[in-house]
């Protein structure tokens, strides 16, 4: 089942269809497609050519590179990019500070950082979690004291994404102890060549590099790196989670992998077990693409809507759901080690248990599914 466009719709499909499809470099496009990491420049290259064409930010303020666009047509857009294997912009830019310093920051915060983000110019990093406040975020400890103009900070950050590539990282800091922990919380952008900052690496359980611990040992942060109000960073947290929320349900991106696995699966298909099991998927899929506009209208123009909970939760249960059914079917092909070129069959069943393995996090980054519950049963259910 698909949705019913009008004709306006259907040409504005069309063209980011054909735009995906033709100027995005099919070697990039051929990586995410076959399920394969992305480079650094890979990453750079797809978000600048989709912000010389006005395509990389569109969510973002009309002055800052937006477009003026429906609730429909964004979810085109990024159903579309998900469609045609093109990698998302980067969502530490694209869908996190940019939004954030788009909505809290200066003027000369919005002219210094903005342009630049866009483009991919700027790397930046997150840094949230710590080793005793992931989910529990609000207990985070990584202080910073006003000396003079600027901030010693100091504390550590862990589950860092992609930190090895960052260039600027945009973190939460304890600027005031006294208060209820919510309540003494501030956001600083931190150049991360800065004296002090250290990356280190975390090896995960599929053997990739992805994340790491970020420690900050007596670094100096200028004070006009402060980002909206002192003690005003958990509103500034809550406004961006509820964004990376909306964005972690990538239902283009769980179809396409779906569809792969019908295709690249084929003989199995003719289990009436699996092909129940594709129906069950297929449906709750195309409930939650109808929950993501539902959500993405009601989020227009202001704070994301709780139900962005509900798009994280479900979301992430049905990319799991993916990948186990993959995996079941690879059978003993997903953890079979070869020399020389592998078939497209067998390319695809031994990455079936590495992204088995990898999307395990998915459950717990932007939140923990069991967060989400609670906050599910708080604001929209009234327990």
């Amino acid at each position: 089942m698909q949705l019913e466009l009008s004709p306006t719709d259907a040409e504005f499909r069309d063209r980011m269809r054909e735009f995906f499809t033709t100027k995005v470099p099919q070697e990039i496009r051929d990586t995410v497609l076959e399920g394969r990491h992305l480079t650094r420049d890979q990453i750079v290259e797809t978000q600048q050519v989709l912000n010389a064409e006005g395509l990389a930010v569109p969510h973002w303020p009309v002055e800052w590179g937006g477009q003026d666009w429906t609730d429909l047509q964004r979810h085109l857009w990024h159903e579309e990019m998900q469609r045609a294997g093109v990698p998302i912009p980067l969502a530490f830019n694209a869908s996190m500070i940019g939004p954030v310093i788009a909505h809290f920051g200066t003027e000369e915060q919005k002219q210094r950082f903005l342009p630049p983000t866009a483009n991919l110019d700027i790397w930046w990093s997150q840094g949230f979690s710590e080793p005793d406040a992931g989910s529990d975020l609000a207990s985070l400890r990584t202080t910073a004291v006003r000396d003079g103009d600027d901030w010693v900070v100091n504390g550590q950050k862990t589950w860092t994404t992609l930190g090895q590539f960052g260039d600027w990282i945009f973190t939460l800091v304890r600027t005031d102890p006294e208060v209820k922990k919510q309540a003494g919380i501030s956001m600083l952008l931190i150049d991360m060549t800065t004296p002090g900052v250290e990356v280190r690496p975390i090896e995960l359980i599929d053997g990739g590099h992805e994340v790491n611990e970020v420690w900050f040992t007596d670094v100096r942060v200028p004070g006009d790196l402060l980002v909206g109000d002192l003690n005003g960073g958990w509103t500034i947290a809550k406004f961006l989670l509820g964004n990376e929320r909306v964005g972690v349900a990538p239902v283009g991106a769980t179809k396409r992998a779906l569809a792969t696995l019908k295709a690249t699966a084929a003989d199995q298909l003719r289990d009436p077990l699996v092909r129940a099991r594709v129906a069950d998927l297929e449906n709750e899929l195309l409930a939650l693409e109808l929950t993501a506009l539902r959500v993405v209208a009601h989020s227009a123009g202001g704070e994301p809507h709780p139900a962005s909970s509900v798009l994280k939760l479900r979301g992430t249960e049905l990319q799991q759901a993916v990948s186990e059914l993959a995996l079941d079917l690879a059978g003993p092909a997903s953890l079979a080690a070869r020399a020389g070129e592998d078939s497209p069959q067998e390319g695809w069943a031994r990455r079936t248990a590495p992204t088995y393995l990898n999307l395990r996090k998915a459950s717990i980054y932007g939140g923990s599914n069991e967060i989400q519950r609670q906050i599910i049963s708080r604001t929209i259910l009234g327990l």
